[in-house]
């Protein structure tokens, strides 16, 4: 038995995760354990304490958990994390860098010269690499960027974060993931505003809805079904005696979607 822990059973990313490791888990004879801990660390190591003896290895899915706390974790089972690097413990993450990237070029391309990064939780990983990545590419690309507040990343948070955005306008926005930028979108739509004409739209995960949405949504592609099957086959080969040969994360790579909600910046 392998325990999984996800962050929010809610929100749609983690569905591709959950089917690619239970997949992998299924074809190499264990059954999986899923623990939802609705964004609590605190609700993390509650589940892993009660899992522990009955699992043979863990999966850890945007842990919100403290660094120290998942090595203290990895000692104890074998432990592989998805979307987030750990030093001393084995990972698997999409390639946010590129993928910010692209996303950043594609606006440019479009002549947008500010881009406002709709933040996600203060404790995600993912986040921070996020920002630091857009900021990075900003310098590059000679473009402005600016940040709002931590926010869940929900659609209710990125309807919160709508109010942020009125405040101090731009052109375009990338948002933390497809949830936070559905939700920007639908408010904004509420106040009588466009998109794309008003405000490009640029989301991340290529989760499901994102083509659902009126206009559909641009996003980052992340392989969200390669995570879950990397990270079981991984996890399994170390329970088995393997060694990580370079110590770091396993990198997967990412795509620009471009759908209807970014548009060349219009002429004021």
């Amino acid at each position: 038995m392998i325990a999984l822990v996800i962050a929010d059973i809610r929100n749609p990313v983690y569905a591709e995760m959950v089917r690619g490791a239970e997949a992998a888990a299924a074809e190499a004879g264990y059954t999986m354990l899923l623990a939802h801990t609705q964004e609590s660390d605190r609700r993390e190591r509650q589940a892993l304490e009660r899992a522990m003896s009955t699992v043979d290895g863990i999966v850890l899915s945007s842990s919100r958990m403290s660094d120290s706390a998942i090595r203290m974790m990895a000692k104890q089972k074998p432990t592989i994390v998805m979307n987030r690097a750990v030093a001393d413990v084995a990972s698997v993450v999409t390639d946010n860098a590129r993928g910010i990237r692209r996303a950043a070029e594609h606006l440019g391309e479009h002549g947008h010269e500010t881009i406002t990064y709709l933040a996600g939780p203060e404790a995600s990983w993912a986040d921070g690499m996020r920002w630091r990545s857009l900021r990075e590419a900003a310098l590059e690309l000679e473009l402005n960027v600016r940040r709002t507040a931590p926010a869940q990343p929900t659609v209710r948070g990125g309807e919160d974060v709508a109010a942020e955005w009125l405040q101090h306008r731009t052109s375009a926005v990338i948002a933390y993931n497809d949830q936070m930028a559905i939700g920007f979108i639908r408010a904004l739509q509420q106040q009588g505003f466009s998109v794309p004409e008003d405000v490009s739209v640029v989301g991340f995960d290529n989760s499901y809805g994102a083509d659902l949405i009126t206009p559909a949504l641009t996003t980052v592609a992340a392989p969200l079904y390669a995570l879950g099957t990397t990270a079981v086959n991984n996890l399994l080969a170390f329970a088995a005696g393997a060694k990580s040969q370079s110590g770091q994360p396993v990198v997967l790579p990412t795509r620009l979607v471009v759908r209807n909600s970014t548009a060349r910046r219009a002429k004021r």
